[in-house]
């Protein structure tokens, strides 16, 4: 059943969207000849007439379209009549193209204001890290630095901490010998050798025999990371230079020494890369009461373990007023929106490979799953940033979509007339088949994800 709803939910934006094509070319006096819900694949439901607008309902539900004159070769309305949509001036072509897009916006920001009356109150998208209990060994690190149970984390290395992700991956990434240091980190390290041993150069291998003195205090190297990535809208990627094995061998060799014979195979540079990958703090900063306590440093092992477990409590925004509720719905929809966006652009620029790419197949899923365990609530606010990427998609300058029709109005103002009707068509159906070709990939990986669910 949620799955149902889920789809239904999908199919309601579908059918807002080409609503709003709709209902503005009516406006304008544009003649629509049919009104499509769902995509002409497999069987037609229902064919009807109202009014002078053939009405289909296919069997494939998630799609749809609306079919003026121009678009029938052996329409029987005359060429020069206004009731044409290429007869119209381009503002109001322009306006016809962008509709489906405003509806999608408008519904979104309907739906999240339904969920804030209704429930009187909206996720913050935000959680509350409580530590749980701690379980580490007695001799861990973690019980020197001060840290107690029920402490709320709330910066880990300089990255605010508002949900279990992003301080996992930070101590994860900060396990002990990771293998991967910033240049950052071996350059200081560097010159703090140098200033101990001034008499041997960078790269020169030390020769065998000859001791060197190592610091007291290394610069450690600390993992942290943007606030998109601990949002999830992009790949987290620990930068920095991977260690080889010559590398692991030198640091079992120096590891806890003040003093380090040479055997005539590393230089002062090994050396400084070998002392910068012993250990990676995480730097809590947590609230315990009314107060906000600076820990120290606590080590993760070589598993990238600390030995604590974690509570979560989500927190949530109230809508008790008319002005909350517009207030709040627009922040939700601005914050969700502003990172889907960030997120498609780490998709263009390759940082979000396609095979992470999913589609309509995924979402019903998700959604299904959320409507099951956290109410019908979930449900709709999931459905409105659909419903806003719908949107945000639609308007990208790309033929066969809204946005390149609207690309195409633009240049025919610039011009002073249309684009050749050959051009346009040769055009958009290149680019349609590309997004066939896309959309077949999408199902791909989402059956994937589902198979390996």
């Amino acid at each position: 059943m949620s799955i149902i709803i889920m789809i239904l939910l999908l199919s309601l934006l579908i059918l807002v969207h080409e609503a709003g094509h709709f209902i503005a070319a009516r406006a304008f006096g544009i003649r629509v000849d049919k009104f499509g819900f769902g995509l002409p694949v497999g069987p037609t439901l229902y064919k009807g007439k109202f009014g002078d607008v053939e009405v289909l309902v296919h069997a494939f539900l998630l799609g749809g379209y609306v079919s003026f004159p121009d678009d029938e070769k052996d329409c029987d309305l005359p060429k020069d009549s206004p009731e044409r949509f290429i007869n119209k001036p381009v503002w109001q072509r322009a306006v016809v193209v962008s509709a489906g897009v405003i509806a999608n916006v408008v519904c979104a920001i309907a739906l999240v204001m339904l969920v804030a009356i209704v429930s009187k109150q909206l996720p913050s998208g935000n959680y509350e890290v409580i530590i749980g209990e701690i379980s580490a060994p007695k001799d861990a690190s973690v019980w020197q630095s001060g840290l107690e149970k029920g402490d709320r984390i709330l910066q880990a290395n300089g990255c605010d901490i508002n949900n279990a992700y992003s301080l996992i991956t930070i101590i994860k990434n900060s396990a002990q010998n990771n293998g991967t240091i910033t240049q950052k980190t071996i350059d200081t390290n560097y010159t703090k050798l140098k200033d101990l041993n001034p008499g041997l150069s960078k790269d020169e291998i030390i020769p065998d025999g000859i001791a060197i003195r190592l610091p007291d205090k290394i610069a450690e190297d600390i993992i942290t990371m943007d606030k998109y990535a601990a949002k999830g809208a992009k790949y987290f990627k620990k930068e920095g230079i991977a260690i080889d094995e010559k590398i692991k061998e030198l640091e079992k060799i120096i590891e806890g020494k003040s003093i380090y014979t040479s055997d005539g195979k590393y230089s002062m540079f090994d050396v400084a890369k070998a002392i910068s990958n012993e250990k990676h703090p995480v730097n809590l900063v947590v609230q315990r009461g009314n107060d906000i306590i600076n820990l120290k440093p606590i080590y993760p092992d070589e598993t990238g373990t600390i030995g604590i477990s974690l509570l979560l409590k989500q927190t949530v925004i109230k809508t008790n007023t008319v002005l909350s509720v517009v207030k709040e719905s627009c922040t939700y929809l601005w914050d969700n929106t502003y990172m889907m966006m960030y997120s498609l652009g780490q998709l263009f620029t390759g940082n979000i490979p396609l095979k992470d790419m999913h589609g309509v197949v995924a979402i019903t899923k998700i959604g299904g799953d959320m409507i099951e365990k956290s109410g019908k609530s979930s449900g709709i606010l999931l459905a409105a940033l659909i419903s806003m990427n719908l949107a945000i998609l639609n308007i990208l300058p790309i033929p066969a979509l809204d946005g390149g029709h609207l690309l195409f109005l633009i240049v025919e103002k610039i011009m002073g007339r249309p684009l050749d009707e050959k051009i346009i068509e040769i055009i958009s159906s290149v680019f349609f088949s590309l997004l066939i070709i896309l959309m077949i990939l999408v199902v791909f990986n989402d059956i994937t994800l589902l198979v390996r669910k």
